[in-house]
């Protein structure tokens, strides 16, 4: 076999090796927060801590109303913290809902290490906790990004009333596949997130908002998740929207509106 070849294998098994072990750094960009941080906002909220086990802590954020119509639990996207990711409660607050934002393992002052199978057993307890507190036809699950997979397999095991899905993938295999063709990622890839399969089991009516220029999840990923149950999941397409920009959009927030006002 010419020498030139055995290079390219080599680089390919490197490039493999490299993808496999540092993904996490590529896949996830979490801002840390000091336990003792402050978090300071303008309107009524109380900061949660779910215990998982010994060490692991998810940490949360309940903006709240006197008498909320329901709950919207809001899973955010690969980066930041609910620091930032709170300025979004507003949206949804307006309209007399309250507000719970957590953060996954290793992001703001949520602490333990990171696995797919974890992270969704996580937000799976976050759940049953609110359910001591809210009647579960009031709990409106919305997923942003990364948090769609979350969000999706948080439905697909329960009965909230809602899913809504914000730009979200078919499934992230196809998303890293994007940018990563030549590599078998579907071996490579440790967070597969299955939202094309667990989006199958929700029982509730699915929305998905989608802007039609989105160049980092193209709109086709919710076209696709959208023919898999047809009659339960609706597609909101947002003309010129990207992915980082659906708020700017008067569509966006008419939709949360028709959704949300009684």
């Amino acid at each position: 076999m010419p020498s030139f070849i055995w290079y390219i294998i080599l680089g390919f098994v490197a490039l493999s090796l490299i993808v496999y072990f540092l993904q996490e750094k590529f896949i996830f960009k979490p801002e840390k927060l000091k336990q003792d941080f402050r978090f300071r906002y303008d309107i009524p909220f109380k900061e949660l801590f779910f215990d998982i086990e010994p060490g692991v802590r998810i940490n949360g954020l309940h903006f709240y109303r006197e008498q909320p119509h329901g709950l919207i639990l809001y899973f955010h996207g690969n980066t930041r913290s609910i620091k930032g990711w709170a300025r979004y409660a507003r949206d949804f607050y307006r309209y007399n809902y309250d507000v719970l934002l957590v953060d996954y393992r290793g992001f703001g002052k949520s602490t333990g290490k990171r696995s797919e199978k974890e992270m969704l057993s996580d937000m799976q307890f976050v759940y049953e906790n609110l359910l001591k507190q809210y009647a579960e036809n009031h709990i409106i699950v919305y997923g942003r990004s990364l948090g769609s997979g979350f969000a999706a397999k948080v439905a697909s095991e329960n009965r909230p009333r809602y899913l809504i899905l914000d730009s979200p993938y078919y499934n992230f295999t196809q998303v890293v596949e994007r940018f990563l063709p030549i590599l078998p990622i579907r071996y490579v890839l440790r967070y597969h997130l299955r939202t094309d399969k667990w989006i199958r089991k929700v029982n509730c009516h699915t929305y998905i908002i989608h802007g039609t220029k989105d160049r980092l999840i193209p709109i086709r990923q919710s076209e696709a998740l959208q023919k898999l149950n047809p009659h339960k999941i609706t597609l909101i397409r947002i003309q010129n929207g990207g992915h980082n920009n659906l708020p700017k959009f008067d569509e966006y927030h008419n939709f949360i509106r028709d959704i949300l006002k009684y």
